[in-house]
C-alpha cells in the first residue's frame, strides 16, 4: 500500500518525487500467452541501477487488466521501495479505469498518471472535470494530470489541453492531485511556465522532455521528470540531472550537444513512428532493448518498428556516445530473458 495517506499525497510528492523516471513495458512470453516474470524483473532491476526513482508501468499496449495488475506486482516484489511505481490509468472508459487504479492501489502502486480514454469526447470544461474528480474520488493514490495534444482536446476546449482555470478548479477539489506532467499546448513549453508560476508551490511540476528539460533547469528550478522514454539514454538522464541538481550547468550543457544526433534521429522518426496521435510503444521498447533492457515481442494489434527506423535509432545513439547494444535486430523480437 502507497505511504501516505490521500490528505498527505502532496507533502509526499513534494518530499519524494525528486529525480527521473522511466517506461516500462511489459514484455510477454515466446507464444505471447503470458507475461514474461523474468523480463519484467530485468527490466525493473536494470531501471534501478541507471538511478530512476519511479517508472511508468505502460497499459497501452495488448493486455488484459489482471494481467497487467500482475506485471505491477512483479515489478513491486522486484522493487520494494527502491522504485516508485506508477500507474497508467489509460483504459478504455471511466469505470474500467476505477477497476485499474484500485487493483493498481493493492499491486502496489504509488503514483498515476492520468490519461483519457480514447472515445471520451469531452465538449465543455465541465465534462473533463467531472472525469477527473470522479477518477480522483475513487482513488486514494496520487495523481498526476496530463495535459498533452493526445487527448485532442486543444481545438475544442482550449490550446493549453487543460486550460489553467480548470486544473485550479481540480487542485481545489481534489486533494491527491500532487503532480502536473506539463507538456499542453505543445510545442511551446508556455503550459510549463504557467503551471511552474500559478500552482508550483502546492504541487510538483514535471518537465518530462529531455530537450526541454536540460536547458529549462538551467534557469529555473524543477525537481521531477516523470514519466517519458528516458531508458533510450540509459542512465545518462538520471545523471545530467544531478548535475542541474547541484548547478553544474557547463557539464549539463556539454551532455546536452553531445547527444544531439540522437535527439534529431528520434525527432526526425517522430511523423513515421506516432502516428494517429498514438505513441508507438514497440518502438520505445526498441530504444530500451538498445540500453539492456529485455525487448521481446508484443500482442497483435500493435504499432510497427522497420529496420530502417532502428537503423536511424541506434546510428543516432552511436554519434550520441550511447554504446547502444549492437545485437542483430532479430533479437529484439525474441528477447533478452525469452520464456
Amino acid at each position: 500500500m502507497a505511504r501516505y495517506t490521500k490528505n498527505e499525497a502532496r507533502k509526499w510528492a513534494r518530499e519524494t518525487l525528486v529525480g527521473t523516471m522511466s517506461c516500462t513495458i511489459p514484455s510477454f512470453s515466446g507464444d505471447l500467452t503470458r507475461i514474461n516474470e523474468p523480463a519484467i524483473r530485468h527490466d525493473t532491476r536494470l531501471a534501478i541501477e541507471h538511478g530512476f526513482i519511479g517508472t511508468l508501468g505502460v497499459s497501452e499496449i495488448t493486455i488484459t487488466l489482471p494481467e497487467y495488475l500482475d506485471f505491477l506486482r512483479i515489478m513491486k516484489d522486484e522493487a520494494g521501495d527502491r522504485l516508485i511505481i506508477v500507474h497508467h490509468a489509460s483504459w478504455s472508459n471511466l469505470e474500467e479505469n476505477i477497476r485499474a487504479v484500485q487493483g493498481a492501489e493493492a499491486a502496489g502502486a504509488e503514483l498515476v498518471l492520468l490519461s483519457y480514454p480514447p472515445n471520451f469526447y469531452p465538449e465543455s470544461e465541465q465534462d473533463i472535470y467531472d472525469y477527473t474528480k470522479a477518477f480522483c474520488d475513487a482513488t486514494n493514490l496520487a495523481v498526476m494530470l496530463f495535459p498533452v495534444f493526445l487527448w485532442g482536446f486543444a481545438n475544442r476546449i482550449h490550446p493549453s489541453d487543460l486550460p489553467v482555470g480548470l486544473i485550479r478548479r481540480l487542485i481545489d477539489d481534489c486533494p491527491n492531485i500532487a503532480a502536473i506532467k506539463a507538456e499542453g499546448g505543445g510545442p511551446s513549453v508556455q503550459s510549463l511556465i504557467e503551471c511552474d508560476r500559478l500552482f508550483g508551490e502546492e504541487v510538483v511540476i514535471s518537465m518530462p522532455l529531455e530537450a526541454e528539460l536540460l536547458p529549462l533547469s538551467q534557469i529555473m528550478p524543477i525537481q521531477l521528470s516523470a514519466t517519458a522514454d528516458h531508458e533510450f539514454w540509459g542512465p545518462l538522464i538520471p545523471q545530467v540531472f544531478n548535475l542541474l541538481r547541484e548547478r553544474k550547468f557547463e557539464e549539463a550543457a556539454e551532455i546536452y550537444w553531445r547527444i544531439h544526433p540522437a535527439r534529431k534521429a528520434r525527432q526526425a522518426l517522430m511523423p513515421m513512428l506516432h502516428g494517429g496521435f498514438f505513441i508507438n510503444r514497440q518502438a520505445w521498447k526498441f530504444q530500451s532493448w538498445l540500453q539492456g533492457y529485455n525487448g521481446g515481442p508484443l500482442r497483435a494489434p500493435t504499432m510497427r518498428i522497420h529496420d530502417a527506423q532502428m537503423n536511424a535509432l541506434r546510428k543516432g545513439a552511436i554519434d550520441a556516445g550511447l554504446n547502444p547494444s549492437m545485437d542483430p535486430l532479430k533479437e529484439f523480437f525474441i528477447g533478452r530473458n525469452p520464456i
